[in-house]
């Protein structure tokens, strides 16, 4: 069996990548590229921790950070997959990162620039068809060009609006995007060509995917994000078939009580109006034939249309009460033939149908014929 390949898009491999002590020069030259600034040195926070990854192998955030030139904080994310939270996500992490460097009696105006960079596997900012490089601020609304806030600012690069484009291949920032991208080969082969730090982080990744306990934790951290989008589909799904459930049965009740309200209102106006003229006779006659045909699906049409023909006696109390009476029993079966098939315990049909446990075991016999 062919050995996976695994590149910087596992955030362990980018982590342990950028981390180690003696790869400074490959965080240099990407955030160079990037920010265009001209990093002199650079403190990687900390060195990757095997042994402390090792115990949190199951999942988390594994962020990249650094000081830039003794100042400035640089934070990396990778974020392959889009759970709709990235813009909050973000913005509380670097409000963590500025209270953790804050020390007692520190100057607001001592405050370090912090500098959120995030590499996405998804489309962020989807009305951007052509940019996937995006720097953003907190701004104002009329005068977007000025800064309110300029000690905290965002970058978010979205791979796959660059896999789509033709890349200016001389632009440093574009030989790491392809680089770190790792799809399409020829573009990383120009990359590596043009730039000399690339083919000697190519020999870097060799050497960590090798690494039999970098690979373990590779693997499982791989197996960790599959088995989590997994859950999330598999939550997705029963909210939805709960919510449906709940919604038929609010909405069910919902609509007895508006039906039941509209018949006796138009039945009442139509059967003084008609009922009259129809006489006793045949509007008995009509009512006890439809109205018990009918039932509660056409319950309120029943009311209005029939209504008019049952007559002050009959007509109004035996079309509505009973038509409505059948009708909501047999709505009852029918919800509790479906929650039969669906394999929901009697004592739940009983609580939500109201139907006897008799008449449940006499559906429950019909359905297996």
């Amino acid at each position: 069996m062919k050995e996976k390949v695994f590149n910087l898009k596992n955030d362990i491999i980018f982590k342990a990548f950028f981390s180690r002590r003696g790869n400074e020069e490959f965080l240099i030259d990407f955030l160079n590229a990037l920010l265009g600034i001209e990093i002199l040195k650079i403190d990687v926070k900390e060195e990757v921790n095997l042994e402390q990854l090792s115990k949190d192998e199951k999942g988390g955030r594994l962020d990249l950070q650094a000081k830039l030139n003794d100042g400035i904080i640089a934070n990396i994310e990778l974020q392959m997959d889009d759970f709709n939270n990235m813009e909050i996500r973000t913005t509380f992490y670097a409000s963590k990162i500025m209270s953790r460097e804050v020390r007692r009696g520190t100057d607001y105006q001592n405050i370090e620039k912090i500098i959120m960079i995030s590499i996405l596997g998804y489309n962020m900012f989807k009305e951007f068809s052509d940019e996937y490089i995006h720097k953003t601020a907190i701004v104002l609304d009329k005068h977007r060009d000025y800064n309110v806030i300029d000690s905290i600012e965002w970058w978010f690069i979205e791979l796959p609006k660059f896999r789509k484009i033709n890349p200016d291949m001389s632009k440093k920032i574009n030989q790491w995007i392809a680089f770190i991208d790792d799809e399409d080969k020829e573009l990383i082969k120009m990359a590596e060509k043009n730039n000399k730090v690339l083919k000697k982080a190519r020999k870097e990744i060799t050497y960590l995917t090798g690494d039999d306990e970098v690979r373990r934790l590779a693997e499982l951290r791989e197996k960790w994000d599959m088995e989590f989008n997994a859950s999330m589909q598999n939550a997705h799904k029963l909210g939805e078939k709960i919510g449906t459930e709940i919604g038929m049965k609010k909405g069910e009740k919902l609509g007895l009580e508006k039906g039941e309200k509209l018949g006796l209102e138009k039945g009442e106006k139509l059967g003084l109006e008609k009922g009259e003229k129809l006489g006793l006779e045949k509007g008995e006659k009509l009512g006890l034939e439809k109205g018990e045909k009918l039932g509660l699906e056409k319950g309120e049409k029943l009311g209005i249309e029939k209504g008019e023909k049952l007559g002050l006696e009959k007509g109004e109390k035996l079309g509505l009460e009973k038509g409505k009476s059948i009708g909501l029993k047999e709505e009852k079966i029918k919800i509790a033939k479906k929650m039969l098939k669906k394999g929901n315990s009697i004592e739940d049909i009983i609580e939500i149908t109201e139907l006897s446990k008799k008449e449940i075991e006499e559906i429950r016999k019909h359905l297996m014929k």
